[in-house]
């Protein structure tokens, strides 16, 4: 079937944001190095975002009235939860195992729309979910990291429920007589989500002095301003813009299965800026996540009397997926490889 223009831009969209969250972690990695803590990166990150959109936000000033609700859940969930739970179960748990569970927000959708909404799901949607989780498992190499607690185990999960407001409020946000702005849910879900941040990631302990100078990427200087610079305006401001704007022309769902090839385009970034090994697994999972997006974005609404399919084209569903991501997300570059932390978080 041809896909409508509608689609095309959509999954443009979905993928562009995909590649942009997936490449923060590859950005984040020589900060880290250099000295910086992860949750410094990411402090840095959000609120660097934050006071780029900062224009746009009193553009939209008139969101704080008509939709506060949306913004603050749009700040915490998809900015900040993800971020903090996380972090915290890094912490707790191998990273690889925690990236797992954080992407299982596809299947949590599914869920949620099958038996909160009550509301009929694909094949395709949860055909493609599957195979996703799956790829997922073999790019970051799961069986190597099975060692880990059950706090951990729980603040990852909540990391993958937070991906999930996520899609949700992003989905959301387009209902309504007056559909909220994209670009100002945006730009306050961030300036909401630093504010909660600076409490977590303590700022003021910074060692600053790191951003003056030069990190090292696979044997490269690079100035670490650059580099904060990518993780600022490409890994956050474009990722998270791009991602709002494809759920909003696909189901959350589809758009949230899309998601999952962050993963896969931070490890082969790793592999191709980092220097990171490849296994045999993780080139098949890739293939795996890959297929089962294509599968999942093949679904098609029913007629448009009838009651819409959750995964279908070009429908806004009242209820999401997790990422990302957008938070969304965590697409930690070399997870699988080396057991650092990337910074990369999302749907930061």
């Amino acid at each position: 079937m041809q896909a409508t223009p509608g689609r095309s831009t959509g999954l443009g969209l979905a993928l562009t944001s995909a590649l942009a969250f997936g490449g923060s972690g590859v950005a984040a990695k020589p900060l880290i190095e250099a000295g910086l803590d992860p949750l410094h990166v990411v402090w840095l990150r959000v609120a660097g975002a934050a006071l780029v959109l900062l224009p746009v936000a009193w553009r939209h000033r008139a969101l704080l009235i008509r939709r506060p609700a949306l913004l603050a859940g749009f700040g915490l969930l998809a900015v900040a939860g993800v971020q903090a739970c996380y972090f915290a179960a890094i912490s707790r748990i191998p990273v690889g195992v925690a990236l797992l569970l954080e992407y299982l927000g596809p299947a949590l959708l599914l869920g949620w729309v099958r038996f909160v909404q009550r509301r009929p799901v694909s094949r395709a949607a949860a055909v493609g979910v599957i195979l996703a989780v799956a790829g997922l498992a073999c790019v970051v190499e799961v069986w190597s990291g099975l060692g880990f607690d059950a706090l951990g185990l729980v603040l990852a999960l909540g990391a993958a429920c937070c991906q999930v407001g996520y899609f949700v409020l992003a989905d959301h946000g387009a209902g309504g007589e007056t559909p909220a702005d994209p670009f100002g849910v945006i730009a306050y879900g961030l300036l909401i989500g630093a504010l909660l941040l600076t409490a977590v990631a303590r700022p003021w302990e910074m060692d600053w002095t790191v951003l003056g100078g030069a990190a090292e990427m696979n044997g490269t200087e690079v100035p670490a301003a650059l580099l904060l610079s990518w993780v600022v305006l490409v890994a956050t401001v474009a990722a998270y813009l791009t991602g709002v704007l494809a759920v909003r022309r696909l189901s959350p769902q589809v758009a949230g299965v899309v998601a999952c090839l962050e993963a896969v385009v931070a490890t082969v970034l790793a592999w191709v800026l980092l220097g990171e090994h490849l296994s045999g697994p993780q080139l098949v999972g890739g293939g795996l996540v890959l297929m089962g997006a294509l599968i999942a974005q093949s679904s098609t609404p029913k007629a448009a009397s009838a009651e819409p399919v959750a995964g279908g084209d070009g429908l806004a569903v009242a209820g999401g997926d997790g990422a990302v991501v957008a938070g969304g997300d965590e697409a930690v570059a070399g997870v699988p490889a080396r057991r650092e932390l990337s910074g990369d978080t999302r749907p930061a």
